[in-house]
């Protein structure tokens, strides 16, 4: 399996913001986007740059794409399946992104990060509907139950996750168990629900041209 092997807190210097790629430090004030908050570069802090229509679009693209630990591919072939669908393409891209498991793992507050998530999925820690999945793409559908397998709730990656799920801010269209550490899907992310800091609209026209 492919991985993004750059450093993970130049990546959020170079957007200039938080995309939360190392779970807990992005929470204090050790995050290098708090102690230093410009783009990386052996010359330090410079003037800030004037951006033509296709930079923005690009750093808009490289934000959302970052914040969701996706490789080039998934990302052009998720906008492509988004266009199938009827409705705001926008919002179509962003729901998929958001029902992804990897993604739905994060939200639920059972892993720091979306790359924790996704290493979590891919070793076949967690039952959709009584059912082992072990695909960090596999789209959530309403009315599923994400649960942890009872083998693995003993992993030493799990030890007081109930306690780290609780204090996680978690989306109105997920419910969860942290008695049983099972959540349900109670229906599509609403627009409301919809990550608010990404211009879906640049991205789509950044893979229209």
């Amino acid at each position: 399996m492919s991985k993004n092997l750059a450093p993970q807190c130049k990546q959020c210097r170079r957007v200039g913001e938080k995309l939360f790629l190392k779970g807990e430090k992005c929470q204090t004030q050790k995050c290098p986007v708090v102690r230093r908050p410009y783009p990386p570069g052996i010359h330090g802090p410079k003037g800030k740059q004037r951006q033509t229509d296709y930079g923005l679009q690009l750093q808009e693209k490289q934000k959302a794409k970052k914040f969701y630990n996706l490789l080039e591919k998934q990302f052009r072939l998720t906008i492509e399946k988004s266009k199938k669908q009827t409705g705001d393409v926008g919002e179509n891209f962003m729901r998929l992104l958001e029902m992804r498991l990897d993604n739905v793992i994060y939200r639920l507050g059972f892993a720091a990060s979306h790359l924790e998530a996704r290493q979590l999925v891919n070793h076949g820690h967690f039952t959709v509907n009584g059912k082992k999945v072990n695909i960090p793409s596999y789209q959530v559908a309403a009315g599923e139950v994400i649960k942890i397998k009872e083998a693995s709730k003993r992993a030493k990656v799990f030890k007081d996750i109930a306690e780290k799920a609780k204090k996680k801010q978690r989306p109105s269209w997920l419910n969860l168990d942290t008695v049983d550490l099972s959540a349900k899907v109670l229906h599509k992310p609403k627009k409301e629900d919809l990550t608010a800091n990404i211009n879906t609209q640049m991205i789509v026209e950044y893979y229209s041209r």
